[in-house]
């Protein structure tokens, strides 16, 4: 056992957490996400969900730069990354996520905004299956304001956005879903770092390395298993079904948490 903000940890625990860590970055990074709202969803089943909101926000975020980074590597190296597509939204979003990362969300505010971020994800991951639309390219002042909409509550929810950018993209028409993945990847990257440097200047950097090292090492080596092998996700279907488990769980357990059950 050991102490983490206060709080006993126990050494199985910590073993199931870099599983789940590791299977949620492997299938997240398969679709270009970080797998933020994934953690988030883990760490909230556990004893760290006792932790200060922006410690949880700022493990997130870290943990979305490396696996947002494989992913990518991999997809800008397949040529799925569309430059014209990605800066408008960027643009909108970077400094967004920066102000987003100032607004301290505690106690009913950030559970309820928690509980529904997770609910969304699981309903992206179930309807992530529909058949495309054919491509045409959004307004540059709409993606900019998407974009602008999406880092501000990124950054105050300590995500990177990709589960709302994503579904944003394919379900609109305005890109393939391998562009959609290069895109969120790259928007997922800049935000969550722009996340975790405004909450560093607000509210300190609560990272403890000792900690973070085998985390960071669960979601590297799911990362790179999920992004070479994204193409191949569709068939993993009881993998998805799964993790909208997990995340309605972790939503059901803030919620009732709220209501002192």
């Amino acid at each position: 056992m050991f102490f983490l903000c206060g709080h006993p940890v126990l050494w199985p625990e910590l073993g199931v957490v870099l599983l789940s860590l590791t299977v949620i970055a492997a299938l997240y990074s398969s679709v270009g996400h970080g797998g933020g709202s994934g953690y988030l969803a883990v760490l909230s089943l556990t004893t760290l969900a006792f932790a200060d909101p922006l410690w949880l926000k700022q493990y997130a975020w870290s943990l979305n730069l490396i696996v947002a980074g494989v992913a990518f590597w991999y997809y800008n190296n397949g040529g799925f990354l569309d430059w014209g597509l990605a800066i408008p939204f960027l643009i909108g979003s970077i400094p967004m996520a920066v102000v987003g990362s100032y607004v301290q969300l505690e106690g009913f505010a950030y559970d309820i905004l928690l509980s529904i971020v997770l609910v969304f994800a699981a309903w992206r991951l179930l309807s992530s299956t529909q058949e495309e639309k054919e491509v045409s390219r959004p307004a540059h002042l709409t993606a900019i304001a998407c974009g602008g909409g999406i880092g501000l509550a990124s950054g105050m929810i300590g995500i990177g956005g990709g589960i709302f950018l994503s579904p944003l993209l394919i379900l609109n028409g305005w890109s393939s879903a391998k562009e959609a993945a290069a895109t969120a990847a790259l928007f997922i990257w800049l935000n969550s770092l722009s996340g975790l440097v405004g909450s560093s200047l607000s509210g300190g950097f609560g990272i403890e390395l000792d900690l973070f090292a085998p985390f960071a090492g669960a979601v590297l080596v799911g990362g790179l298993l999920g992004s070479r092998h994204g193409s191949k996700i569709s068939t993993q279907i009881g993998i998805r079904r799964l993790l909208v488990a997990v995340l309605l769980i972790a939503a059901a357990k803030r919620v009732f948490g709220m209501l002192g059950i």
